[in-house]
């Protein structure tokens, strides 16, 4: 008897094995949860996540920068791209630089740092030099930057004078792909429009033969002038006299 009952339980147990390792089984055991989708692009929330860039969060804040990059990675079928400055980079300028920019210059510096489309590190490395950002001077003209490849498929970013590596990809995903760099890409501003030409020079007449240039004020009186009234003045006393001679 108790053979009997401990084979109907291996049975058993058997069993229910086998309809745990069906296909029907396996389709009815409830799936994983898909991951939630991710919200709008905020990216001073992305920056503030990965940490250390405090001064370049406060100015895309302050410019609202921030509400033009957030704004268009969530519309546009582009994308955008942000070269972020560490905390790091912005101590490392020289002391007051930032105070001695005006309102518009500073808004200029955040802007070019932004490029208006998306791209990954791969396509930095062979891109069309220079990339356009979002920075433009006085006159309308635009700012760019410079990108190349060096070993190991390291990027290099250059504006003027500063070069600096991408030390990091912060969000490399499509449609706002932003870098970490320890240099500020601080742009060539011009302290003023160019000149207008000045006038020519009135015409002067030559002086002497030591080849000076003399310019008379009072300009010549005609020739002959001179003689031509005394000539009058000589006729008119004729008369005169002629007329008395016929009275008397």
């Amino acid at each position: 008897m108790a053979s009997y009952t401990s084979l109907s339980l291996i049975l058993l147990s058997i069993t229910q094995l086998l309809s745990l390792l069906s296909p029907q089984a396996q389709a009815q055991t409830p799936l994983a949860p898909a991951p939630a989708p991710s919200g709008p692009i905020n990216i001073t929330g992305i920056l503030d996540k990965a940490g250390g860039y405090g001064t370049f969060i406060r100015l895309l804040t302050e410019t609202q920068v921030a509400n033009q990059i957030n704004n268009q990675a969530n519309t546009s079928t582009e994308g955008m791209t942000v070269i972020a400055p560490t905390d790091n980079a912005f101590n490392n300028l020289p002391a007051g630089t930032l105070n001695k920019l005006t309102d518009n210059q500073q808004v200029q510096l955040v802007l070019n740092h932004v490029l208006p489309k998306y791209y990954s590190l791969t396509s930095l490395q062979t891109v069309s030099n220079p990339v356009r950002t979002q920075a433009t001077g006085q006159e309308g003209g635009v700012f760019g930057l410079n990108f190349t490849g060096s070993q190991g498929n390291q990027v290099n970013v250059s504006c003027g004078a500063v070069e600096t590596q991408i030390y990091n990809a912060v969000r490399p995903g499509f449609p706002l792909a932003v870098y970490q760099v320890d240099k500020v890409l601080v742009p060539q501003f011009s302290s003023a429009t160019a000149p207008t030409a000045a006038p020519p020079a009135a015409n002067t007449t030559s002086g002497g033969s030591n080849g000076t240039k003399t310019t008379d004020e009072n300009p010549a009186s005609p020739p002959n002038a001179s003689g031509r009234m005394n000539v009058g003045l000589g006729l008119v006393g004729g008369l005169s006299l002629f007329c008395m001679g016929l009275l008397s």
